[in-house]
């Protein structure tokens, strides 16, 4: 029997495949010609086009990670370490969602971060299509620039280089930070790539981004010199502070001491160093007697709260001087905001300031640092393995030109308070939003942008909530040593009036929150070497050749008790 139906000749290939192949093929031109790097790619079937465009770049460095939430945190890692924005890229749906966390910590601590999130076509959305999600707007006020240009379209492909283009530029902009691009594609997803719209001459890229920061006029800095040329004056130096000879040149050229933190690159042994500043100003007579009436903040604020509320009690005059427009000021007492380069105004302001050279002001400082490290460290050798003593054992040991991830919760505050100044050590810790997530990822993406080594000091809780960056870990060119401190649960709140108030039950299971996770079995699961450090002496041997993991078991009543034995030697010393 003959079918008489009439028969369809075959659909000549969709040009649609092809079209998003150029759109990607041109997208991953432009961050070749912005000078990036390193492009992070979450496996996924709706961002294959722009995976396999970047993928055939080999200008730059491909780090695939199964998860996405590892992945934005390990591309935030990886602009700490290079100053230059990392690519990261997944599939659509709750994986774009997934990436949320880390483009917040970019927003906060202003890292510049391209975020390429796939989308399905608009006419699969709110129509109950698999895998969809509204991804307009996903991160809401967080980025700096977010687009969706619709699914590629030739008669746009003159518009493609300035879209991608104009979203590199602004990450790393007068404000750095995130920025988004989500990019539908329609099927086939696998295509041939055309010719790519005319690029600039001589591979330059389509908006060329001058990062200079302001600077201030002869009459401004006169007037800021005015009000800051005072005896009693301290330099409080966070993340951002500037060239640490900058600031130290001003400290001394001022006759005022830099309190300052690790992150702030000032925490060098030279006489203007205090780096015991939050055990000295837990001292009520010292913190009464060196109350200062002016104040120079350069960059972000460091981590301790004592230091925090000495400097708001002071009544002191407060300038604060930030390279971004982003408002720092936590306690709401800065007199003065000054956004400008911080270098240049440390070097400009260093022969306008002096009216604490001469006096016994710097000296008083001096000797009560001398003081109070030298106590440190004679409590510290009294005892075994505590989370102080691997915090300041840590930061000795690393050699020079390596980085330090400090994990929030405690490690990031005894790195503060109790590791001593010395050369040669860059420090970095998510101090954007303080929080816990993605702190293994962010260390794995700092030690793949350096070619030193790399630790990260980091509690149990913070490396068990983020055990999928140890995915695929041993694999990597990443020479990073993960010190983790294991107290069995929650160290911190130890150290909150939940400790005393709370029934101790009760405080158990919802702040001490024990979880009896074998840390060196899971990171052997994960293929890493792994040690138990017994003894600080043997710390520098375990460092280096990474990855690897080594544990530090602590117990959280003793981490209590050697940071009260720490605060009350410097008390003694100090009376």
């Amino acid at each position: 029997m003959v079918d008489d139906r009439a028969v369809s000749p075959p659909a000549p290939p969709s040009p649609s495949g092809a079209v998003a192949a150029t759109f990607c093929a041109t997208l991953a031109d432009e961050v070749v010609r912005a000078g990036l790097v390193d492009v992070v790619v979450c496996p996924g079937s709706r961002s294959t086009p722009l995976a396999l465009a970047l993928a055939d770049r080999p200008e730059l460095r491909l780090h695939v990670f199964h998860d996405e939430r590892s992945a934005g945190f390990a591309a935030i890692g990886l602009g700490l370490s290079t100053g230059r924005p990392a690519v990261v890229v997944c599939t659509s749906g709750t994986a774009a969602a997934e990436l949320h966390a880390a483009v917040v910590e970019a927003h906060q601590a202003e890292v510049p971060l391209v975020v390429c999130t796939a989308d399905r076509p608009p006419e699969l959305r709110e129509v109950a299509a698999p895998q969809t999600i509204d991804q307009l707007g996903l991160y809401g006020a967080a980025v700096r620039y977010a687009a969706d240009p619709g699914p590629p379209d030739a008669a746009m492909a003159s518009r493609w280089r300035s879209l991608v283009s104009r979203a590199l530029a602004d990450a790393v902009g007068p404000w750095p930070g995130p920025v988004h691009l989500n990019l539908p594609f329609r099927d086939p997803l696998v295509g041939q790539a055309g010719d790519l719209p005319p690029g600039r001459p001589a591979g330059r890229p389509w908006y060329q981004a001058v990062s200079g920061r302001p600077a201030l006029d002869q009459d401004q800095l006169d007037a800021l010199a005015a009000g800051l040329d005072q005896q009693r004056g301290v330099i409080v130096a966070g993340a951002g502070a500037g060239e640490p000879d900058a600031v130290h040149a001003l400290a001394t050229a001022a006759g005022w001491p830099v309190l300052a933190d690790p992150r702030s690159g000032c925490r060098l042994p030279r006489p203007s160093t205090v780096a015991a500043f939050d055990d000295l100003l837990r001292h009520a007579g010292f913190a009464a007697a060196h109350t200062p009436t002016v104040v120079l903040r350069l960059g972000r604020p460091p981590a301790s709260k004592v230091l925090a509320q000495w400097l708001a009690a002071s009544g002191a005059e407060q300038v604060q001087v930030t390279a971004s427009a982003a408002w720092v000021d936590p306690e709401g007492t800065a007199a003065r905001r000054v956004v400008a380069d911080p270098t240049r105004v440390c070097g400009e302001l260093a022969g306008r300031v002096s009216a604490g050279a001469r006096t016994p002001w710097p000296a008083r400082w001096r000797r009560a640092e001398e003081l109070a490290q030298e106590a440190i460290g004679k409590v510290l050798a009294g005892y075994g393995p505590t989370e102080p003593g691997v915090a300041r054992a840590l930061v000795e040991a690393l050699p020079a030109g390596a980085t330090l991830v400090s994990s929030s919760s405690m490690p990031v505050r005894d790195v503060e308070w109790y590791a001593a100044p010395r050369d040669g050590l860059r420090h970095m810790a998510n101090r954007g939003a303080n929080g816990i997530d993605g702190v293994v990822s962010t260390a794995v993406g700092v030690a793949l942008g350096s070619a030193a080594p790399t630790a990260l000091l980091i509690g149990d809780i913070a490396l068990l909530h983020d055990t999928n960056g140890l995915l695929g870990l041993r694999d990597r060119a990443a020479d990073l040593t993960i010190v983790v401190v294991d107290n069995d649960g929650g160290g911190i709140f130890s150290f909150l009036p939940q400790a005393t108030e709370v029934p101790a039950d009760r405080f158990e299971q919802l702040f001490g929150t024990p979880h009896g996770v074998d840390l060196t079995g899971l990171a052997a699961a994960h293929g890493l070497p792994t040690a138990e450090l017994e003894d600080l002496g043997d710390l520098p041997g375990l460092l280096g050749d990474g990855p690897r993991l080594v544990r530090v078991r602590t117990g959280r009543a003793a981490n209590v008790a050697v940071h009260q034995a720490i605060h009350d030697a410097v008390l003694a010393v100090l009376d």
